[in-house]
């Protein structure tokens, strides 16, 4: 970050008000002798009198522009300067603006450009005094005075010399100094204020990056409710068909459970719907979330093409590990019943070790489907199995058939970076021999990306 050692250049073209009143004060006190004592010669035009008097004024006017535009200042200072030290013999009252210049050249000028100052304060403090000399000690010539008269002369120049080198040093110095100061005063500032800008942008970053998973997680809940729901209704839909026209005192019992499924589905839609809003109806119910304990109802009303086999008592775990585990077994069934076709059955195998939850749905259906290819189904249940520090394997099998297989790791405990499939785990009931558990991949499936 940059620090601007001056106003823009719109208002270095105005100086300020304090710069002019100086500026006046300053050619009223220097201009004023020459003024008072010689103007009977500035009438008649005595160079004596009108020279001084004139690079004097320029010296005192370019403080005017000593903070708006220190450049023009020094560039009028040097030149009047230059003027004096090629025509006068004698040092005049201007010598009082010589401090002041160094030092609001120093304050308000950049560190390169302030160091200008230097090398002309050094030319003017050896070259001044050797032109005031003749005016001061009365010697045209300084070899004309003996030899106690020169070594009084050389100490005479270098004390002159060295109060000339004080007169911009010291101001300088002191310009600098402050100039360094509130520079970096300025810079500490501008940090604080970046500081407090990140932190604002980080909160904002924060704040949406917990909006998008919220909407993310509650995108995955209505896609999941919503599409079992469905497929369900749709699946008991149609084989309640046919148990109609065979045993009529069937149809009632599928017509309850597509009801069921159907005012189950709407309750829970409704609760998701209220966490939006964010009201509180006194009419909502506040039924606890599904978890390991409601699979077997969720495969039950699925239909008899689904089949359940749990492996090990279920464990008692927390509330949104019971749900994840149980939305991956309802996305995968609900995939079974949409695309693994109408004559195709499966299995939902849960498996409870100490340190681990399996579940696994396979089915043996050809995989035909009407879908496009753009779903989320499987991308929501890698995202839900990747939250709870899980891994999900989602294939086609070799011989047909789809597979889904998904490892929780129980709290406390973490899982493996490689972990084989626990031999614990119920195998599938199929009779088709092409259904082992450890299949190989093969080349994409209609439902590799439903």
């Amino acid at each position: 970050m940059s620090f601007v050692s001056s106003p823009p250049h719109a208002q270095r073209e105005q100086p300020r008000a304090g710069d002019v009143v100086l500026a006046a004060v300053l050619t009223a006190a220097l201009c004023g002798p020459y003024l008072m004592f010689g103007l009977r010669t500035i009438v008649v035009g005595s160079m004596h009198v009108m020279l001084p008097l004139l690079t004097t004024a320029m010296m005192t006017v370019a403080m005017i522009w000593r903070r708006s535009n220190p450049t023009l200042m020094l560039g009028v200072v040097t030149f009047a300067g230059v003027v004096q030290l090629l025509l006068l013999r004698y040092p005049t009252t201007s010598v009082v603006v010589i401090p002041l210049a160094a030092y609001s050249f120093a304050r308000w000028t950049d560190g390169r450009r302030s160091r200008l100052i230097l090398p002309l304060g050094a030319a003017a403090s050896v070259l001044g005094p050797i032109s005031w000399m003749p005016g001061l000690v009365g010697y045209e010539n300084p070899m004309d005075a003996g030899s106690t008269s020169l070594v009084s002369l050389a100490i005479f120049y270098a004390i002159t010399v060295m109060v000339c080198a004080g007169l911009v040093i010291t101001p300088y110095a002191i310009g600098r100094r402050i100039r360094e100061s509130v520079v970096s005063q300025e810079q500490a500032r501008q940090a604080e204020v970046q500081r407090y800008q990140a932190a604002i942008n980080q909160r904002e970053a924060a704040g949406r990056m917990a909006e998008a998973r919220a909407r993310a997680q509650i995108a995955r809940e209505l896609h999941d409710i919503v599409a079992h729901s469905l497929s369900v209704m749709i699946v008991q839909a149609e084989g309640g068909r046919a148990v109609a026209a065979k045993r009529p005192e069937k149809a009632a019992e599928v017509l309850d459970t597509i009801a069921s499924t159907g005012r189950d589905a709407l309750g829970e839609m409704r609760r998701i719907v209220g966490v939006l809003r964010g009201t509180d109806d006194d009419n909502a119910d506040y039924a606890p979330s599904p978890g390991l304990g409601d699979i077997p109802e969720m495969v039950e009303r699925a239909g008899d093409r689904i089949s359940l086999a749990v492996s090990g008592p279920e464990p008692v775990v927390p509330e949104t590990l019971g749900l994840t585990v149980y939305r991956v077994a309802q996305e995968a069934v609900t995939n079974v019943l949409k695309h693994a076709g109408p004559e195709a059955s499966a299995e939902v195998s849960l498996t409870y070790l100490p340190e681990l939850i399996v579940v696994q749905v396979v089915d043996d259906g050809p995989g035909h489907t009407s879908s496009d290819g753009k779903g989320h189904g499987l991308r929501g249940m890698h995202e839900r199995v990747a939250s709870m520090g899980g891994r999900l394997v989602a294939r086609p099998r070799s011989q047909g058939g789809f597979m889904v297989r998904a490892l929780f790791p129980m709290p406390g405990h973490r899982l493996p970076d490689e972990h084989p499939f626990p031999p614990q785990s119920a195998p599938p009931r199929f009779n088709h021999p092409a259904h082992s558990i450890h299949d190989n991949p093969t080349p994409p499936h209609p439902r590799s990306n439903p």
